[in-house]
């Protein structure tokens, strides 16, 4: 992003102006977020806490003291639990075939081929995550006329869980079955259920919660134990009913490979129909009426809804997955291309210093100050100013200041210093008044609350003597580091802005010279028409307008500045906002760089791709990865999205180590680089989406000035005693008066009584032609001054 400090120009009116609060938005993202996570903690849940392994029993039988006498030695149908429980035996010579664990893709479809060959029905009790996956093999089983029950939603042991989730285990089960087929049924089979005699306490009551929600719980009384696969042989052998007794045979169409029991199905039915045996539902086998009935209305629309959600969330993780592979990749490979250019920059810097860019430049330069309610830190800003070993002229421009600022530099009586009033016009508009008063060639432009080094003039300078360079962005440096904000934000200055402007200066798409710390040739933004207002990024626009015409912009990492960053997570909010914002303008503003050739098409198809890519996408992407994340970590490996994050973590620890080795910084602050990605990453990212949304909506976005803290001292050796800089050698003393340059004419072309306009340019300057009209993005209402 970009280092802005000041305030915007008046807006002016292209036809009707929406005035809208982007709020909807939030409402927006809120549900959104609120669905998301839904459907990711149902996904969660439904595929990851229990899972389908077998029907084997678990766990030492308990007590069963609990448990009925006429239960235990009675038959495998158990109906009215909770009151006066009786159970139901399958008629002699009857056998009711039953299918565990599906629907199954595979092997459904071949076990309902077996059955149809033989004429045979059966009865499937459905896994409900199964059912989601496959509502179309439900309807196949109903549509020939097999039996369906439920086997519960996630296949766990009942017995173990606590009764609400039993309930919400038989409901979302049931709903399935009636959103898939539009049928519902009263046969319930426990996982892991065996036997009469296998019945403990525990397990009697979930009989008994069971028959409480309307439900017949079947049982089984011949295990063909397929879930162990040991091969059709045995499978047909353990299913083999011994003697006339009517059985309930127990095997599986889902789970696992089932080959074995398609296999001996195949020679079951006809070996039984040999003997006598016929084949029934279980509802039939017992003389139960009625098992299957059709949905109401509101049920099957739920249960359409809850697949349609379940189903939502599978492609939402696989998505989720998807994308999350690709920003990692694309965040190291990021990481990458910035550090390898960083090192090829500080290596040509180093290796051609002094003969980089020509013979020393030691012409005087104009300083320009937009200044509105800057009395906090602009004596220090000017008398750093005054302290350069570089002769300067410097023009304190007051945009209709209420806070005496104007007053107070003029109070100093400093030689050099110039002030010129006009009434609150805005930042562009001061920048142009600055512009067209100044009397040298080269103009550097610094904000009201940012202090220079007595070097950083003579250093941000040097690149003009390439005649193909015609802006310069120095080093901004936060000052105000204490606490963690201002930790972080010294971090993201270092190793964000600067990293990214090594790389742009390589690639020669250098996107944004920053307003607290940049140098112009004047004639070049004459050429421009001056610095234009239909953004809120003027520093941004400007960038990209002068490589658009043909300029070259560089980065000098030794000129630094010190400026003050928000110390509140408010006016943090407020800072970035506008920058995003107005970047995103510009970027609209300045698209057509994309196909044009030259220094215009590195910018387009180099920067603002960068842009794109790294500072609107990627954040749109951070909330769903940090919820994917938490998914990771409650139903996924933990440790494996730990050690992700931990990956992650220290490729940034490393790129800030190398940051701040290049910037000459201690790497003390980076211990708080941990803690950044739980506070300050979320908030870098919602400004980009309430940013993405102010745009599309074409809202109009007010500018705030931002408080000032008083926290900038003046360097030593200045005209007046300072204070000195942060951890900085004060430098050079102050140089004798300044008196080489002729001082101009008194400044007479702002009008100074005639009534502000706020939806109209002020008169126009002399010699600065007016901005080309607004394209892409609606003006900001009328402010009132810097922020």
């Amino acid at each position: 992003m970009t280092d802005r400090r000041h305030h915007n120009s008046p807006a002016r009116r292209h036809g009707r102006t929406r005035r809208i609060t982007p709020r909807a938005h939030w409402l927006l993202l809120s549900v959104l977020t609120v669905t998301l996570s839904t459907a990711l903690l149902l996904q969660g849940y439904t595929h990851h806490m229990f899972g389908i392994t077998s029907d084997a029993v678990t766990g030492a039988r308990g007590r069963s003291e609990a448990v009925p006498r006429q239960v235990t030695h009675g038959g495998p149908v158990i109906a009215d639990a909770a009151t006066s429980a009786h159970t139901a035996r399958v008629k002699d010579r009857t056998v009711a075939l039953t299918f565990d664990d599906g629907p199954d893709p595979v092997w459904t479809p071949r076990i309902l081929d077996v059955l149809r060959r033989n004429h045979v029905h059966a009865t499937f009790f459905v896994v409900g995550t199964q059912v989601v996956a496959h509502p179309e093999l439900v309807r196949r089983i109903v549509a020939e006329d097999h039996e369906i029950g439920i086997h519960t939603f996630t296949h766990p042991d009942l017995a173990r869980l606590a009764p609400w989730q039993r309930s919400l285990e038989l409901r979302e089960t049931q709903l399935t079955v009636a959103g898939a087929a539009g049928v519902t049924t009263a046969l319930l089979r426990p996982p892991y259920s065996s036997r009469n005699d296998a019945l403990d306490d525990a397990d009697w009551s979930v009989v008994k919660q069971a028959d409480t929600a309307g439900y017949v719980t079947v049982l089984s009384t011949q295990d063909a134990e397929d879930w162990q696969r040991p091969g059709a042989d045995r499978i047909l052998a353990h299913a083999t009913p011994h003697g006339r007794a009517g059985q309930i045979v127990l095997m599986h169409d889902g789970g696992g490979d089932r080959s074995q029991t398609v296999a001996a199905l195949g020679t079951l039915i006809p070996r039984l129909k040999a003997h006598g045996f016929r084949f029934s539902t279980v509802g039939a086998s017992v003389g139960m009426a009625g098992s299957l009935r059709s949905a109401r209305p509101g049920d099957h629309l739920q249960g359409m809804a809850l697949i349609g959600l379940l189903r939502a969330g599978d492609w939402m993780v696989w998505l989720l997955g998807v994308l999350l592979g690709v920003a990692g990749a694309i965040s190291v490979l990021r990481a990458a291309v910035v550090l390898i250019a960083a090192r090829r920059h500080r290596r040509l810097r180093t290796a051609d210093h002094g003969r980089s860019w020509g013979p020393p430049v030691c012409e005087p330069v104009s300083v320009i100050v937009p200044a509105y309610n800057e009395s906090a830190g602009i004596e220090a800003a000017v008398r750093s100013l005054l302290a350069s070993d570089h002769p300067v002229e410097i023009i304190v421009v007051d945009d209709g200041s209420t806070d005496g600022t104007a007053d107070l530099v003029e109070s100093l009586q400093l030689p050099g210093v110039r002030v010129i009033r006009q009434q609150n016009a805005g930042k562009p508009a001061a920048l142009n008044t600055g512009l067209a008063a100044a009397s040298c060639e080269l103009v550097v432009m610094v904000d009201g609350d940012t202090v220079f080094e007595p070097g950083t003039v003579r250093t941000l300078v040097q690149p003009f003597a390439d005649p193909r360079v015609g802006a310069v962005s120095g080093n901004a440096k936060v000052v105000n580091r204490g606490g963690l904000l201002g930790r972080w934000q010294h971090i993201e200055y270092v190793v964000g802005f600067n990293l990214d402007r090594r790389l742009f200066d390589l690639a020669e798409c250098m996107p944004t010279v920053p307003g607290a710390i940049g140098a112009f040739r004047r004639r070049a933004l004459l050429a421009l028409g001056g610095v234009s207002d239909v953004t809120l990024a003027e520093d941004t626009d400007l960038t990209m307008a002068l490589c658009r015409a043909g300029w070259r912009v560089v980065y000098e990492e030794g000129a630094v500045a010190w400026t003050e960053a928000p110390a509140s997570l408010n006016a943090l909010w407020r800072q970035r906002y506008r920058w995003c914002y107005g970047t995103l303008q510009a970027m609209w503003k300045h698209r057509g760089a994309l196909v044009q050739r030259g220094a215009a098409g590195k910018l387009g198809r180099r920067g603002l791709v960068y842009l794109l890519l790294f500072q609107v996408l990627l954040p749109l992407l951070a909330p769903v990865v940090d919820i994917f994340a938490v998914y990771g970590l409650l139903f996924l490996d933990p440790v494996r999205i730990i050690g992700l994050w931990l990956a992650f973590l220290l490729l940034q620890l490393l790129m800030g180590r190398y940051a701040f080795r290049l910037d000459g910084e201690r790497p003390g602050p980076l211990w708080s680089l941990p803690l950044q990605q739980f506070v300050y990453r979320q908030l870098m990212y919602l400004v980009v989406i309430q940013s993405v949304f102010t745009a599309v909506s074409g809202s109009r976005l007010r500018w705030q000035r931002m408080e000032r803290y008083g926290s900038l001292r003046a360097p030593a050796g200045a005209e007046a005693p300072g204070h000195g800089l942060p951890s900085q050698d004060p430098g050079s003393p102050h140089p004798a008066p300044y008196d080489r340059l002729p001082h101009p004419a008194p400044y007479d072309r702002v009008p100074q009584e005639a009534p502000y306009d706020p939806f109209h340019q002020p008169a126009p300057y002399d010699g600065l032609p007016q901005s080309p009209p607004h394209n892409g993005y609606h003006q900001p209402p009328p402010h009132n001054g810097f922020r």
